[in-house]
């Protein structure tokens, strides 16, 4: 075991409280992890289960919350294989870490374990073995976790095939076997410096209320694990369990439903050295985090100290169902070409700059989208891939369902000209600008078109009746065989300008251009804004998708401000 892991534990045992990420949520991209490490005060940082070769998991709902604090999974292992997430944690290491780090392993065979094993080594404090994950395939996770034979076989392959290993062995149970202590006991007994616990109870189907509809898509028929509030007594029975079976020497990492201090002292007091924090971070706004896990250390030292609290950590809790869903029937649908489709729904949101909702369809999957109009609720539909396309397949009438709406709204300043420069599809976004600025006479809007992407067979571009409206000039160029060619109209559109404010969007290397022109024209880099429309598969913070230099795009909205994403992501903005 590593003197860094060792030290952790023997200060948590004479004093202190340890506290943890989890595998899977929220620290699962390199630059979460770099974020927790320099903004948190979190001990140990786990990273996602990764595997000998990518896996793309299952496709979307993969994340449900059913109620508030009640969440339902099947990511289905989704990560970027080892050569790619080894080339990450060697940068991020390189850079240098101050928390302990934890690496999560997902095989289906001890060979592939002990390959996984000897390449992260050298980088890891701790290497955890998934032997947990309920929603996994065949031979993965739980089908080996549940079998105290196979569990403490690999481990004991492993120590055998990795004598000198430098990382503590931690090996992950599932708490869905009728005698975990048990297997935790075997699994130490083979060479396991510890043991986690607990991963997701279930699986289990959820459906959207009132329905038999399933949300996750899997080919478990939308069954999937059970993390959050709701598994917390499980949690911390199986804790118990496992430490009167391991006796006092091996490490526990206890999780599972942790919210407030009492949970944590009730972890620790059943023999949890480390105490991990999962669902619970898509219950908290990404910006309170630092204020949530130091105020919960805090309190729940002092409990241990026989004090009294005032459960302030609880109170950054947001108590309300955010992945609920809403049902719409289609109203109208307009192919604006053949790759673009103008989606009407009945009902309505009250979607501003800077936020996204999610469209489902049952059987189909689900996506996020930027809102064109919240009334009618309009949203426009480019093809990109399995989804979109059988969103095209739709009839007006069929049932859609929304959720959400996601991300900070922007903060636009008063008084000021503001120019909106869109590319391609982004000129979706643009409607929700104008409608905030509220002022035609101080917007200018620059829109670039491809014959292929945003004119019609009617030779209009998308949204012109509404942009000549509301705008106090509207000015579309198209492409004609140069991409972007749009930008060279910026500086006539930038000259004598008061206060001028920029708001961008399209593709990333399209805003690092308009960017750049915009600074040659005298703007700052921080009146600059450009909407960063990042994978997500959540929406409240959980799965780390939607990560631009450290802040989570569903918690802090889209647009950011092109000085922040020149400092903390620049590879967004790199020319490719």
């Amino acid at each position: 075991m590593t003197d860094r892991i060792k030290s952790l534990v023997r200060a948590h045992r004479t004093s202190g409280v340890r506290l943890c990420t989890v595998s899977g949520v929220a620290s699962t991209k390199k630059e979460m992890i770099r974020w927790f490490d320099a903004s948190t005060d979190i001990d140990m940082i786990t990273t996602k289960s990764f595997q000998v070769v990518p896996n793309p998991g299952n496709r979307e709902p993969v994340i449900c919350q059913l109620a508030p604090g009640d969440f339902g999974n099947s990511v289905g292992l989704r990560n970027p294989g080892m050569e790619t997430a080894l080339e990450e944690i060697r940068q991020i290491r390189m850079e240098g870490l101050g928390k302990l780090l934890n690496i999560s392993l997902s095989a289906s065979s001890a060979e592939d374990f002990i390959t996984l094993v000897r390449a992260f080594d050298d980088y890891a404090d701790s290497l955890e073995l998934n032997f947990s994950c309920p929603h996994a395939a065949a031979g993965y996770g739980a089908s080996i976790g549940s079998d105290m034979c196979i569990a403490s076989g690999y481990v004991r392959a492993i120590r055998e095939a990795c004598p000198g290993l430098k990382s503590a062995l931690i090996v992950k149970l599932t708490p869905n076997v009728s005698d975990i202590g048990a297997i935790a006991r075997a699994c130490v007994e083979a060479g396991a410096d510890g043991i986690a616990a607990i991963n997701t109870v279930g699986p289990r189907l959820y459906t959207i209320p009132g329905t038999d509809i399933p949300i996750l898509n899997n080919r478990l028929g939308g069954k999937g694990g059970a993390s959050g509030a709701w598994v917390k007594e499980t949690a911390i029975d199986c804790i118990g369990r496992i430490r009167a079976a391991i006796g006092d020497d091996a490490i526990i990492i206890g999780m599972g439903g942790v919210q407030d201090a009492h949970d944590v002292r009730a972890m620790i007091d059943q023999g949890a050295d480390i105490v991990g924090l999962g669902s619970v971070f898509g219950t908290v706004a990404q910006q309170d985090w630092p204020e949530y896990i130091s105020t919960l250390k805090a309190e729940a030292v002092a409990l241990g100290n026989g004090e009294s609290i005032e459960n302030r950590a609880a109170g950054l809790i947001i108590r309300e169902n955010r992945m609920s869903y809403t049902e719409h029937r289609i109203t109208k649908l307009t192919a604006h070409t053949e790759e673009m489709l103008i989606m009407e729904l009945d009902g309505e949101l009250d979607c501003r700059s800077g936020q996204f909702a999610f469209l489902f369809v049952p059987g189909l999957g689900e996506k996020p989208f930027s809102v064109a109009h919240n009334r009618p609720l309009t949203f426009l539909v480019r093809r990109r891939g399995q989804f979109t396309n059988a969103l095209f397949d739709l009839k007006v009438g069929d049932v859609v369902y929304t959720r959400g709406l996601y991300g900070k709204p922007l903060e636009l300043p008063e008084g000021g000209d503001a120019l909106l420069i869109a590319g391609g599809s982004g000129v979706a976004v643009l409607p929700s600008l104008c409608r905030m600025i509220n002022s035609p006479e101080r917007i200018d809007i620059l829109v670039g078109t491809s014959a292929s992407s945003t004119v019609g067979c009617d030779g209009k571009a998308l949204f012109e009746d509404y942009f000549r409206e509301h705008a106090g000039s509207y000015t579309v160029v198209a492409d004609d065989g140069k991409p972007g060619r749009v930008l060279d109209s910026i500086a006539e559109h930038t000259a004598g300008k008061k206060d001028l404010k920029a708001y961008l969007v399209g593709p990333e290397i399209f805003m690092a251009l308009a960017a750049r022109r915009l600074m040659d024209c005298g703007l700052d880099e921080d009146d600059i804004f450009l909407s960063l429309e990042r994978s997500t598969l959540c929406g409240v913070g959980l799965c780390g998708e939607c990560s631009c230099g450290g802040r989570l795009t569903c918690q802090w909205g889209t647009f950011q401000p092109y000085g922040f994403i020149r400092k903390n992501a620049p590879e967004l903005l790199e020319q490719r």
